[in-house]
């Protein structure tokens, strides 16, 4: 592949985020959240960098059967559950974990008959109004669950924290007591804003996501704030320099124009890599290790950027778009998005991930 596009993927990173959530819970077990590819870094190569971790959570049982032909034999969760009822007989043959959020898996579960009964985590909707039973309904679930045949005990009771990621608002607290009135010592609560934010959220088994990336969880600060390390780190080069006068316009629709005679950068990244289409100008990219803007608009390909404070700047210099140096929370706020999505965003087909150690 002759494109300088490039997603350098730090195992080392992975190890010491997986640590932290650790250090701040180190009697809970963990299940690292690796779902979505691994939130865009490799659902095997995260998984191997993780393999200290007590389990793993996935989506859904496509994730969990890559996990198994790879030769993971850790316990490995589905977070939403199975999809449909054909699903059953491949999750006890391979002994997955399946949540329960909803009756009619309740009910196949009841109707199913398998050849291993499954371990099972019930899902309570204790205020997110997403996925999950009501508190009140929990009493009735898990004494089904507990008469199920296709079942294994004991049932985990989980729940998901909708506002965790501010760390002012009440409506963590609410959530946590209405969990607490039916929740047993087999729970699992705190995902990464709780390990990180909310210390009376650290009980039972833990469910680390971004934080393992590197990302911060919350809605303001960094990665590095929580002590945790980039994983990602997205490369490319100059590929031209432009010398433009003042009033050019650059890039699509001419919204951006030249306030001076100046030296214009581009680089080969664009939305089709998966940076963000919607980056304002002015977002940073990292030239050379020193900031410079962002201008114009992102094109598939290709960005430009503002040379004025690099004007030796030369074809073939390097470019971090986020990663060391560079948080992607940063790039993020400024396309007007979270970091979540745009590690996830980054496109495999088009972006060669290499695994590096990171700077010494």
């Amino acid at each position: 592949m002759s494109r300088t596009v490039i997603a350098e993927i730090n195992p080392a990173a992975l190890q010491h985020n997986l640590n932290r959530a650790r250090e701040l819970a180190p009697n809970c077990p963990v299940a690292a959240v690796i779902k979505a590819d691994g939130y865009g870094h490799g659902l095997v190569r995260v998984a191997r960098a993780l393999s200290e971790a007590d389990a793993y959570a996935v989506a859904c049982i496509e994730e969990a059967l890559q996990l198994r032909e790879a030769g993971f034999s850790h316990p490995v969760i589905l977070l939403e559950g199975f999809f449909d009822t054909a699903e059953l007989e491949s999750l006890a043959r391979y002994s997955l974990i399946t949540v329960i959020h909803h009756e009619w898996q309740l009910k196949a579960l009841e109707q199913a008959k398998l050849a291993a009964p499954l371990q099972v985590w019930l899902k309570v909707d204790s205020g997110m109004h997403r996925l999950g039973f009501p508190p009140e309904q929990i009493p009735a679930a898990r004494q089904r669950l507990a008469a199920c045949n296709s079942v294994a005990g004991p049932v985990i009771l989980m729940t998901h924290l909708a506002n965790a990621d501010d760390r002012e608002d009440p409506a963590t607290v609410r959530q946590l007591a209405r969990f607490d009135a039916v929740a047993s010592d087999d729970r699992s609560i705190a995902n990464s804003a709780a390990i990180l934010g909310w210390p009376q959220a650290r009980r039972g088994w833990l469910r680390p996501g971004i934080m393992l990336y590197g990302a911060s969880p919350f809605v303001t600060g960094s990665g590095e704030s929580c002590q945790l390390q980039p994983v990602m780190t997205l490369r490319s080069t100059l590929i031209a320099v432009n010398h433009h006068q003042r009033g050019a316009p650059v890039g699509y629709g001419g919204s951006w124009r030249c306030p001076e005679d100046m030296p214009v950068g581009v680089v080969a990244i664009g939305y089709g890599d998966g940076y963000p289409r919607h980056a304002r100008p002015g977002t940073p990219v990292l030239l050379n290790g020193k900031r410079v803007p962002l201008i114009g608009r992102v094109s598939m390909d290709m960005i430009t950027v503002d040379l004025r404070s690099q004007p030796q700047a030369g074809i073939g210099d390097p470019v971090v778009l986020w990663g060391r140096g560079l948080p992607v929370e940063t790039v993020a706020e400024h396309a007007g998005t979270i970091a979540y999505e745009l590690l996830c965003a980054v496109a495999r087909k088009r972006v060669r991930h290499i695994e590096t150690q990171g700077e010494k």
